[in-house]
């Protein structure tokens, strides 16, 4: 409750929906090329407001969530209900393939090196090479200063070599994105 919903220092500062997801589920829909009939994973998915939009964007996508708070799945939008799933993205409950895409937006970073390279894994297991996930990554000792002063639950952040290293190792195919603080 702290994390979502309490003060500003402890989390989010207050988690609710706002539309800001629906320009990147669009932009999912389009990236992975989904249409009706189809699976998509949010891994880490908080609230399940990215899964509604995904299911909003496209009519008929098979939008699921899965999140290792229970606060937040008890406190998700109605839309959602039954598609969010209480889980870790180290050992993910679903069937090899079982999804034509996989997302994990500022998730994975919250594990060790080794709990991102299961987590990796997983992920590929579930939709070899139709992934996406966004970590935190930084380019000059300047960023990474910024970055340890704002985080607040990230164990595993690096300069891109560390993370292409760990998706090596990982057999990660998939796409990614860094998240990069800059004043």
């Amino acid at each position: 409750e702290l994390y979502f919903d309490g003060p500003r220092e402890f989390g989010y500062g207050g988690y609710r929906y706002d539309g800001r997801w629906i320009p990147v589920a669009k932009a999912i829909v389009r990236h992975f090329g989904l249409k009706s009939g189809d699976r998509i994973l949010d891994v880490g998915c908080a609230k399940g407001f990215l899964v509604k939009d995904l299911i909003g964007v496209c009519p008929g996508l098979e939008a699921f969530g899965l999140d290792i708070s229970e606060y937040a799945l008890r406190h998700c939008e109605k839309e959602v209900v039954g598609r969010l799933h209480l889980g870790s993205a180290t050992r993910l409950p679903f069937p090899d393939r079982s999804f034509d895409a996989v997302i994990s937006i500022n998730t994975i970073h919250n594990l060790d090196a080794e709990g991102v390279v299961t987590a990796l894994r997983e992920i590929e297991r579930l939709s070899p090479g139709r992934a996406f996930v966004q970590v935190d990554a930084y380019h000059t000792e300047e960023q990474r200063e910024l970055f340890m002063q704002w985080v607040l639950t990230a164990t595993y952040h690096d300069y891109p070599q560390g993370w292409f290293d760990l998706f090596r190792r990982a057999g990660y195919r998939g796409d990614w994105y860094w998240t990069v603080l800059e004043e």
